[in-house]
């Protein structure tokens, strides 16, 4: 497996049982109706430890999100080069992973009503709609898990096939403490892949993609990446 079919693998398996847990919850007559924000939380955490183990035993960094990408990149930890296949392949795989998640709830899509909760499946939005506010959030957010990542990659001994579950335990702990103003994004990938195939699968009354504040869960975690990899560089 290559770094890119890597990427695209972990990014896919990420977003199907990430968007997966919130469809769960979302949707209507689902199992798992009204499981609420826990539930949330610990389905994509679960959702990052497959993805980053996945990933790294198929041979790539196990990044599955460009704002960590573009930030080992602005810190030499890994060559511009091959930025472009990784990004590519993160994106390509939230595509497909929103696409498996929509196959597999498909007629949980047609019982809902609520255009939001369907939209909500696939990307977030934010609590209090407040751009400079919710920038600010998606870069606290992404600057610990960056920071917390740099650090963890820098002094972990080996765990075997538990080598991914510190990071997993990382974004669970972002989600419950820094989830409730915009649902953590934190990974511009995760967001609008997801937000097209929103705007392009048939799904039943679904509203509008919200391409208004789409900008944010990209901008945001961008930034709040590369600050991250720059104070860990200047600081350790």
């Amino acid at each position: 497996m290559t770094p890119v079919v890597a990427e695209l693998t972990g990014t896919a398996l990420l977003v199907i049982l990430g968007d997966g847990v919130v469809a769960n919850v979302l949707l209507h007559k689902t199992k798992g109706n009204n499981g609420g924000l826990i539930a949330i939380t610990f389905g994509w955490a679960i959702a990052v430890f497959l993805g980053v183990y996945v990933a790294s035993a198929g041979g790539s960094d196990a990044h599955l999100n460009p704002a960590v990408t573009l930030a080992m990149a602005s810190i030499g930890k890994m060559p511009w080069s091959v930025v472009p296949g990784y990004l590519g392949g993160q994106m390509l795989g939230a595509m497909i992973g929103a696409f498996v998640v929509w196959l597999s709830y498909r007629q949980h899509f047609n019982a809902t009503d609520d255009a939001a909760a369907k939209l909500g499946v696939f990307c977030t939005s934010p609590a209090i709609s407040k751009p400079a506010d919710n920038i600010i959030s998606e870069v606290v957010g992404t600057f610990i898990l960056v920071f917390g990542v740099l650090f963890i990659t820098k002094s972990q001994s080996s765990l075997g096939a538990l080598d991914a579950l510190p990071v997993a335990l990382l974004v669970l702990g972002i989600g419950l403490g820094l989830g409730g103003p915009t649902g953590y994004a934190i990974n511009p990938a995760r967001d609008l892949g997801p937000r097209i195939m929103h705007a392009i699968l048939p799904i039943k009354n679904k509203g509008g993609s919200d391409w208004s504040y789409s900008w944010i869960p990209v901008i945001g975690p961008i930034i709040g990446g590369i600050l991250a990899a720059l104070v860990w560089q200047a600081v350790y």
